[in-house]
């Protein structure tokens, strides 16, 4: 099954002439997933958290017809890249370079369609970073303040966050292994690593002392009565997950406090002001802008985008522990510039993918990575499917290799799989037996009420489908279209064309037309979550991949769902059918389960 993906980067001089730019008249859809860090490798929770939940979308979009722009890139600079350049022997630089292409070509084996996949190490990002704290500045927003920070005597330094463990200071957690940023078990943000209990360097190991430093703080209390004016108007509008908004009333009801936006660090935007000039700034201000920075980088033109609010929806997706950055804190950065930013209409958050019994982690080298599924020779579109199936919206959920044969098995291959190749194969027997690959006449489709009431089944399904993906309810979005697969299976089997073929050709005929457009309509409905396979069947069908229905509003396209015998026209000759899928065996399944257990450090010991 091919597995090239649809939006590549292009070069600068191809970029500018081709740039998608906001269309007056049209519907303009901004997507944007949470940028990765560059300190590793993405494992699976970080893909369907994401960069494959804002695909999905993003192609969806597309299909309807919308003006879409998916942007996303490597988050480059702060901590967690020092740490890593530390750890490697080498330069932050250099450490961005390598991770980079490894992100890029990850998620192009996913077939994730990007209009441009960026990163924040740029001068665009530094220009626009520092244009809005100038910004921030005029108007009032920032402060100065003088905190208490780790220092650590051997190493000869202030010590970033990241640089930094010990225990949670939540009562309950018991997290002897949080950062000085966050702790990763309870979601706690901290605005300092000295409120960690028992602190030691993350470099040396030694137990660093307290002094004071003088940094940059956002006035967020001040900017409290316009953002929350924002969050009470778009989380009802931009109808934002439930798990968002409860992050965020909780960030709301907890009170907001300054917060700093500056960092004793040499790897990231240098801060503007004389005072400040051998800091950076922080991450949490730096990377949301990112996103900014990276569309600058695709287009000149990038405020027709970013300043646009009155014709752009911008849409982001996202794990949970970025809520806060995307509901409070970046928002209050542009709310507090002043200027008509488009600010975000929709959330959509994934609670945590956990694996097997324990959690991924990426720290810790626990699961399996973007670069490990390529050696399953496991087709990128069945983990796309088992990813999106198994979607953590409202609870987290549990990656299992016995869950992904199911999936695989049942459904793929037993449910979706087998109605298509039913009906093609039949129509690709010689006459005779079959219809001799050309798709047969079948007048009066309409009165056969067998097919009617599959069509006003099918047709009510579509509607469901476009109801829950208009909402990012893409779990949902996915589980309709395969029950219009299903309802194709009863189909077949209540018509027993295999007799109508000798007993009523006429029949015959129409269950044929109608199942070979149900089968048209699926490979269009299921292109947002598996786009290989929507190509390969497009193939089967001699339909040409980019003639697909676009269920547009505008031209009544939804309603083309209601008569599934007219969405392939008679004497059209269909291609060679071949198998969608192959299974999963229970010995390999047993071989990947042992292959990907424990870290990555203990696979490498167990293959030397």
């Amino acid at each position: 099954m091919s597995t090239a993906p649809v939006g590549k980067n292009k070069g600068p001089a191809a970029a500018a002439a081709a740039a998608l730019l906001p269309v007056e008249g049209r519907r303009n859809v901004l997507v944007t997933s949470a940028l990765p860090y560059v300190n590793n490798v993405p494992h699976l929770g970080n893909i369907i958290g994401c960069v494959l939940s804002a695909d999905v979308f993003a192609r969806y979009c597309r299909l309807r017809g919308h003006n879409v722009l998916y942007v996303c890139g490597t988050d480059e600079y702060g901590t967690a890249t020092e740490t890593k350049a530390l750890e490697e022997g080498c330069s932050p630089r250099e450490i961005c370079d390598k991770y980079h292409a490894i992100h890029k070509e990850v998620y192009e084996w996913f077939g994730i369609s990007f209009d441009h996949f960026g990163r924040t190490s740029s001068p665009q990002q530094t220009e626009i970073c520092q244009a809005i704290f100038h910004r921030l500045s005029d108007n009032g927003w920032l402060s100065e303040n003088t905190m208490q920070q780790l220092y650590c005597e051997p190493c000869q330094r202030f010590l970033a966050d990241r640089f930094v463990v010990g225990s949670c200071p939540v009562e309950g957690c018991d997290n002897d292994a949080a950062r000085g940023d966050q702790c990763d078990k309870c979601g706690r943000l901290l605005n300092s690593s000295t409120e960690l209990i028992d602190p030691k360097c993350k470099s040396c190991g030694g137990t660093p002392c307290v002094r004071d430093t003088d940094h940059l703080f956002l006035e967020l209390p001040l900017l409290r009565e316009k953002l929350e004016k924002y969050i009470d108007e778009t989380s009802v509008a931009g109808s934002w997950s439930q798990n968002a908004i409860r992050t965020t009333d909780a960030w709301l009801k907890e009170g907001l406090k300054p917060r700093c936006i500056t960092r004793d660090l040499k790897w990231g935007v240098p801060v503007p002001h004389d005072k400040y000039k051998d800091k950076v700034f922080y991450v949490w201000y730096d990377a949301p802008i990112g996103y900014i920075s990276i569309t600058a980088c695709y287009t000149p033109e990038w405020e027709k985008w970013w300043k646009n609010p009155e014709n752009v929806e911008l849409y982001q997706f996202m794990g949970k522990d970025n809520v806060p950055f995307h509901t409070v804190m970046f928002p209050s950065a542009l709310l507090g510039t002043g200027e008509n930013w488009t600010m975000m209409k929709t959330i959509s958050v994934t609670e945590y993918l956990n694996y097997e019994s324990g959690k991924f982690s990426k720290t810790k080298g626990i699961g399996v990575f973007g670069n490990d599924v390529k050696a399953t020779n496991i087709p990128a579109d069945v983990w796309r499917y088992y990813l999106l199936s198994n979607r953590p919206e409202a609870s987290d959920a549990l990656f299992t290799w016995l869950g992904l044969q199911t999936k695989c098995n049942n459904e793929l291959i037993n449910n979706l799989g087998n109605f298509i190749n039913r009906v093609l194969s039949f129509i690709a027997k010689p006459e005779g037996a079959g219809y001799g690959s050309i798709i047969p006449e079948a007048p009066n489709a309409g009165k056969h009420a067998l097919s009617q009431s599959l069509a006003e089944t099918t047709g009510k399904l579509v509607g469901q489908y476009i109801d829950a993906m208009d909402k990012v309810k893409l779990k949902q979005g996915l589980k309709i279209a395969m029950a219009i697969s299903s309802e194709g299976n009863a189909y077949l089997q209540e018509s027993q064309f295999w007799k109508l073929y000798k007993q009523d050709p006429a029949s015959c005929a129409i269950v044929m037309k109608t199942s070979v457009g149900l089968v048209y309509l699926l490979a269009c409905l299921l292109e947002p979550f598996m786009p290989s396979f929507s190509k390969d069947v497009l193939q089967q069908l001699n339909i040409c991949p980019e003639e697909h229905i676009p269920f547009s509003d505008e031209r009544g396209d939804i309603d083309k769902a209601k008569t599934p015998w007219d969405l392939i026209p008679s004497n059209h000759r269909i291609g060679k059918p071949v198998p969608s899928f192959k299974a999963l065996d229970d010995d390999a399944v047993e071989s990947f389960k042992e292959t990907f257990a424990g870290s990555q450090a203990e696979r490498k010991l167990r293959a030397a």
